[in-house]
């Protein structure tokens, strides 16, 4: 007999050998047939893996991540299966699960058109229907290299070639199809939902990522447990099509993407004023929680670059030149500038904490094949800051920034959760600062009430950090903010400050970003509000439009009142109906319309609508002076 802990604490004696599954079934049958997978001893399994060993287990529903996994992974599989079944020509290359669905990647002469998209999916329900077990078995090395051979799959035959040499090589078996995986999976295909499942695109994409290899098609689906969420899912997709920054930014006159120029965005004047606008709130929260303004160059020495590790690391990323016959790099990040700046005084202790917090522009050398909007570019302004404190202010200070952060995320009605990134294999620095450094952040996480999960081996390779993931309108989540903590840049810098015993002593240092890159945020809140900006934030505030000509000077007269207040108004005195002025104002998605016609001409007021609200009726101008005055100071949303 053997001892299996479960999740819930409780613990039961099995059989050695027992199958997961037979242990669902004899704990019950609803928990039998909810369970997806398993985690043993924190790995997930398929449900018919034997255990032979004292265990820790937890069944796996499609609420988990491992359980969505396995589900999604097999419907690949199932995928995989229709295609060869509909075009046995086609060579499979991989098919992974991924957060929102899977996709497989296949070399064919037929190109995958929405058409035959459906085809495969109705392949697919009959795989599903049919109920077909999915088989595990291993193969030695050259055994596997023969048989995938055999099936004409050379992308296979590449792939095991390339495990170590003592790897055991396993292998997915469904009725007539057999697939070279690792796991896990669903015990059959008929545990899918039929009805619940949909594939979304086909796309290009180089075999391992590489653009000297062939171009594959990438066929994307996506199932659930359920048909609602699927449905439910399918119009997120489409809201997020209309909130797409990329679109919006264009028709709302923000940025954009140039040929001439592939990552590197242009904004425009719009564009400008919400960057600057977003930028005026950055310096204002800044100053109240105490930071000082720094800048560093753009472009600075290879040997500093060197000096502070992120060339051995980073180097296939960094932009180089060469002036007067010396090696340069254009700058990835602005930590190793902001060492230099911290070398240019004598610290005492009573100095510290500094918080000098940098808008600085940084350029990366993305594959072209990455590029995403303002999502992923080549060059972007990081909103960094470096933290230089005493050991025994290191918890204070992180969490000042994580409140720093409440403040900011909050006003754009962004939640998020947080990941703790431990220590990664290729780090620098001893193993106890590296713990020390965990644990701190661990424990001032706690102190504020803030849950996370922990990310083991993802840390930055100087110093493990919390990283910020904000949730969207949408519920899609984008990392942005984090918090480093850095034992080992001081070092390499011989960063120093007097002490209260008068000796020298080595300062700690956080990194941290808020918006992280200004242009990443800008195209995420982009999405969030679809472009309706709220009214402190908006390129255009307020439009200005007569009814008739006769107004046009009273309503000259009404936007330039708005515009000694502060406010950012654009009159609209075109020859057009009234009603095709407004429109076109909902389109820009201007918060505010004000429409003058006689009757507002003869009693000094102004008729009011609102982007959201409609019509507001009449009101003198001062009244809509003073509300939307509050609005702006509150900068509510």
């Amino acid at each position: 007999m053997i001892n299996i802990k479960l999740k819930d604490g409780s613990a039961i004696q099995t059989e050695a050998g027992s199958r997961l599954i037979d242990i669902a079934r004899s704990i019950s049958e609803g928990l039998a047939r909810n369970a997806l997978s398993a985690s043993v001893d924190g790995q997930v399994r398929d449900l018919t893996y034997a255990l032979y060993k004292d265990s820790e287990i937890s069944f796996l529903t499609f609420e988990d991540e491992g359980g969505r996994l396995a589900y999604r992974h097999t419907a690949s599989h199932v995928l995989a299966q229709a295609i060869k079944r509909l075009y046995p020509n086609t060579k499979l290359a991989i098919g992974p699960a991924i957060a929102d669905g899977f996709y497989y990647d296949v070399d064919s002469d037929t190109v995958f058109t929405p058409d035959l998209l459906e085809k495969l999916e109705e392949e697919m329900r009959r795989i599903i229907k049919d109920n077909i077990p999915l088989e595990r078995f291993e193969l030695p090395r050259e055994e596997a290299i023969r048989y995938m051979e055999s099936l004409n799959e050379p992308y296979k035959v590449e792939l095991i070639r390339d495990l170590p040499e003592e790897a055991a090589i396993s292998f997915y078996r469904q009725g007539d199809f057999t697939d070279l995986c690792a796991g896990p999976h669903l015990m059959s295909t008929g545990k899918l939902k039929g009805n619940a499942l949909k594939l979304t695109s086909c796309t290009g994409a180089y075999w391992r990522g590489d653009s000297k290899r062939k171009m594959l098609q990438r066929i994307y689906g996506t199932c659930f447990a359920k048909k609602e969420e699927l449905d439910a899912y399918l119009t997120r997709i489409e809201e997020a099509k209309k909130r797409d920054h990329r679109k919006l930014g264009k028709e709302l006159g923000l940025f954009v993407l140039l040929d001439e120029g592939p990552g590197f965005p242009f904004f425009l004047p719009k564009g400008m004023v919400l960057r600057n606008t977003l930028l005026e709130y950055w310096h204002e929260v800044h100053k109240k929680y105490g930071y000082v303004q720094i800048s560093t160059p753009i472009i600075l020495s290879k040997d500093l670059w060197l000096r502070s590790g992120h060339w051995e690391h980073y180097k296939n990323n960094m932009y180089t030149t060469v002036i007067d016959g010396e090696d340069y790099c254009i700058k990835p990040m602005n930590c190793p500038g902001g060492m230099l700046v911290y070398k240019q005084e004598l610290h005492s202790y009573r100095d510290l904490p500094i918080r000098c917090a940098e808008l600085g522009l940084v350029h990366r050398h993305e594959l072209s094949g990455a590029l995403h909007g303002l999502f992923r570019v080549r060059c972007f302004t990081q909103d960094d800051a470096h933290i230089f404190m005493t050991r025994d202010q290191i918890k204070s200070e992180i969490m000042g920034v994580m409140r720093l952060f409440d403040e900011v995320y909050s006003l754009f009605g962004l939640k998020y959760h947080i990941e703790l990134s431990t220590m990664p294999e290729d780090h620098i620095g001893s193993e106890e600062d590296w713990e020390l450094a965990t644990k701190t952040l661990a424990e001032a996480a706690e102190a504020l009430g803030k849950k996370f999960v922990v990310n083991e081996g993802d840390g930055a390779f100087y110093g493990p950090k919390l990283d910020f993931h904000l949730e969207d309108c949408l519920g899609r989540t984008w990392q942005c903010g984090t918090i480093q903590l850095d034992f080992q840049m001081p070092e390499r810098f011989e960063l120093e400050y007097t002490g209260a015993d008068g000796m020298r002593h080595r300062p700690v240092m956080l990194h941290r970003v808020v918006l992280g890159s200004i242009e990443r945020f800008i195209g995420i809140i982009t999405e969030h509000f679809a472009g309706a900006f709220p009214l402190w934030l908006s390129p255009v505030q307020l439009a200005v439009m007569p009814i008739t000509d006769r107004t046009n000077e009273y309503c000259v007269g009404i936007a330039k009142k708005l515009e000694e207040k502060g406010f950012r108004v654009e009159t609209d005195l075109r020859n057009e109906k009234i009603g095709y002025k407004i429109r076109e104002a909902q389109m820009k998605k201007i918060p505010y319309m004000i429409i003058a016609g006689d009757k507002e001409a003869e009693s000094g007021a102004v008729s009011v609508r609102s982007r959201s609200g409609g019509d507001l009726g009449s009101m003198p101008l001062d009244e809509l002076i003073e509300k939307i005055t509050a609005e702006r100071a509150a900068r509510s949303y």
